[in-house]
């Protein structure tokens, strides 16, 4: 498929092809105009990440993803690309004037990745998915820091960051509008534990045969403590918090001790949530006038002036 490029005549009447770009065996997915270099960047369904000279027109080299892109951020001073796809899985590459490398590839979402957002300043990335999760990935701190946030009941279609007042905007296809302060100093969620019985009762779960058939007792379904992470049973965790700081604003299951132990302060919000009365497909947002352009499956397109919440 050929990605064009265009431009007005001078009656203003017609337009005049400039280039035309051959990038990619199937439908181009994204795609990113570098100023800055004079590159055109683009994701297909071909499972291709592939950037061109906007002058010459000229292919300057490609990277085959694990799945079809569906996500694309450039970084102009360290010229790393970021490259979610549809297995979860978002890769780094740094890009040179006719060659590329891999940096790295990393994965947290269960779902493919549906947005990308990157913040040059504290460079930090911000990954959106089908699995309804939002993850923030420390890129620069390297610390490989990863903090979830949880605040949409469908996939998220797009991320946008508010750089002067540090608040991340989040759109999803259940129609919620989430706007995160991202200026407080957020936990990472624990590795889920594994055990063969309760860490709190000692209680053996239905698949440990051996110790049901010692104890003489019927086995019990796993759960996790969702702020430390132990496996439990259903009456050791049987209390539901939110832990916004950890970025769980909806409740989640915890066990009992730590229920006892997070605090009201610890449940105030980080976040405040909107409801755009449509199943929301695409966004733009404007930083400096605040106002956020929203278009959903209704056909209809809204106007928001999110000034009296970002800022």
């Amino acid at each position: 498929m050929q990605c064009h490029e265009f431009i007005l005549s001078e009656d203003y009447n017609k337009m005049t092809l400039v280039k035309s770009y051959q990038a990619h065996q199937s439908r181009v997915i994204m795609i990113l105009f570098v100023l800055e270099m004079e590159w055109v960047l683009s994701t297909g369904q071909d499972k291709h990440f592939t950037w061109h000279c906007s002058e010459s027109g000229q292919r300057l080299g490609g990277y085959r993803t694990s799945a079809g892109a569906c996500g694309l951020q450039f970084d102009v001073e360290t010229r790393h690309v970021f490259v979610g796809d549809h297995s979860g899985q978002v890769t780094i590459l740094k890009l040179e004037q006719e060659s590329c490398s891999l940096v790295t590839t990393f994965k947290g979402h269960t779902g493919g990745v549906t947005a990308l957002c990157w913040d040059p300043i504290q460079r930090v990335l911000f990954s959106g998915s089908s699995d309804h999760s939002i993850i923030m990935w420390d890129i620069g701190g390297r610390k490989g820091t990863a903090i979830e946030l949880q605040g949409h009941n469908d996939k998220v279609q797009s991320l946008s960051y508010a750089h002067h007042t540090r608040q991340l905007i989040s759109c999803g296809a259940d129609g919620g509008i989430v706007v995160w302060n991202m200026d407080v100093e957020r936990q990472e969620t624990p590795e889920w534990l594994d055990s063969d019985s309760c860490q709190k009762c000692d209680q053996p779960f239905f698949w440990n045969f051996k110790q049901m058939w010692d104890s003489k007792k019927i086995g019990l379904r796993q759960h996790h403590c969702r702020k430390c992470g132990k496996a439990v049973c259903g009456k050791c965790s049987s209390k539901r918090s939110s832990i916004p700081l950890m970025g769980f604003e909806f409740e989640v299951r915890v066990c009992d001790s730590c229920h006892e132990s997070i605090t009201d302060e610890e449940r105030a919000p980080t976040a405040t949530f909107h409801d755009s009365k449509h199943n929301i497909v695409h966004v733009h947002f404007d930083a400096t006038r605040g106002w956020l352009l929203t278009s959903g499956t209704d056909k209809v397109i809204k106007l928001w002036d999110m000034t009296p919440v970002v800022s």
